[in-house]
């Protein structure tokens, strides 16, 4: 019997839609002009890229003119950031941003560092929620950027964007226009409501492979009047945020993963969080010793992280994945490290504590069999790893 093949995790990248992937099929052939040459063939590149650029507004609630595709979130965050940061250095060398940030945002900070900029890291505490009033504390005349996301990738918690939004507006009303307040909101869009306008940010993150989109494409949104330098030159594109000629048919298929995902994202929520809770229920009922890392009332439906004592996660990931089943021990962008991850460290989690964690997230696709596959093989996973744990005998011998 071939081996079950289980797919939990979502958050790092997600399948692409048979549907996205059909509306791009002509442009790799058919429709292959450059959208910057005026004839016809350049020109129904042009358009196409107009209407995905329209289908991505839409799901934000954005105008298509605050639309900018580039290559993905990574690019995405160090536009948003060193663009600010260089544009309006005059006014302050000042940054806000949390200490559970995507490497993407805490890199691009750590660059401006180097360069003479002061940066705040915000804690989060034990829910994993970044705090309104340590915001307002952290707030001087010379912040011109606060960047806090807009849902973390590991534990799923949402933070209080609306909330600082509110208080960005409240101190440029005050007089400091420079202030600006950039989300990256890769884990969110697609997942959950994103309403640019109910948020108060200037500008936001995406990326099209965390909602069945291709990879290689993101977006970041800038609202009008927004000022920034650009990190890429060379030609005029994108009304001169970025550089290169555009690549149409990854366009077209962000374009077309937003728009499914607007017309989809109530019965995708709902799927997602009923999938979750029934995990999260049967495994506190089969196995003993197993925590939830991160506010579990103010979190996105789709990630459940949980930590199970007495073992390590990467030795729980590698068994699953034995068994044909994909999970994360955290983020896909700091696979490879030997610490627990920084997240799970800024929450307060024991360093021990941290390596026993598993992220599980889900997508359109799966399934409550999926589920109960998990359900099986977890158990009896964690109870073999358990019986080769030093700290669970140490425990044992000293009750």
């Amino acid at each position: 019997m071939p081996l079950k093949k289980i797919y939990l995790d979502n958050s790092a990248s997600t399948r692409v839609d048979d549907e996205v992937v059909n509306a791009m099929l002509p442009y790799f052939t058919e429709e292959f002009g450059n959208a910057s040459s005026t004839h016809q063939f350049g020109q129904q590149a042009k358009q196409a890229i107009e209407t995905a650029r329209g289908q991505v507004a839409a799901l934000l609630n954005a105008s298509p003119t605050e639309i900018t595709f580039l290559s993905g979130g990574t690019e995405s965050d160090n536009l948003a950031i060193k663009g600010i940061a260089e544009a309006h250095s005059d006014k302050g060398k000042h940054i806000i941003t949390s200490q559970i940030e995507h490497p993407a945002v805490l890199a691009s900070c750590a660059h401006l560092e180097q360069q003479g900029w002061r940066v705040t890291y915000l804690p989060v505490y034990r829910e994993g929620v970044v705090r309104i009033e340590d915001v307002r504390a952290a707030l001087t005349d010379e912040t011109v950027l606060i960047t806090v996301m807009h849902v973390n990738n590991e534990l799923g918690t949402i933070q209080p964007l609306s909330e600082i939004g509110a208080l960005v507006k409240e101190r440029r009303e005050a007089g400091q226009r420079h202030l600006h307040l950039h989300s990256d909101a890769v884990q969110s869009v697609g997942k959950i409501p994103v309403d640019v306008k109910e948020l108060g940010v200037d500008l936001l993150t995406m990326t099209a492979h965390k909602l069945h989109g291709p990879k290689g494409i993101g977006v970041l949104y800038v609202r009008k009047g927004v000022r920034l330098t650009s990190q890429m030159h060379g030609g005029h594109h994108e009304r001169d945020r970025r550089a290169g000629t555009e690549s149409v048919p990854l366009i077209v298929g962000i374009g077309k993963a937003c728009e499914l995902a607007r017309l989809h994202l109530d019965e995708r929520m709902e799927r997602a969080r009923e999938l979750r809770d029934y995990l999260e229920q049967e495994l506190f009922k089969r196995i003993t010793d197993i925590s939830r890392n991160g506010d579990p009332a103010r979190r996105i439906p789709n990630i459940a992280n949980l930590n199970f004592d007495f073992v390590e996660g990467e030795g729980l990931q590698i068994s699953l994945d034995l068994k044909g089943i994909a999970v994360s021990t955290g983020s896909a962008c700091s696979s490879g490290s030997h610490e627990p991850s920084h997240v799970l460290m800024a929450i307060g989690l024991p360093r021990d504590n941290g390596y026993g964690s598993l992220r599980f997230s889900f997508g359109k696709d799966n399934t409550r069999e999926d589920v109960d596959y998990l359900l099986e093989t977890l158990p009896v996973v964690v109870e073999k790893l358990r019986k080769l744990s030093p700290r669970l005998r140490q425990k044992q011998a000293a009750a």
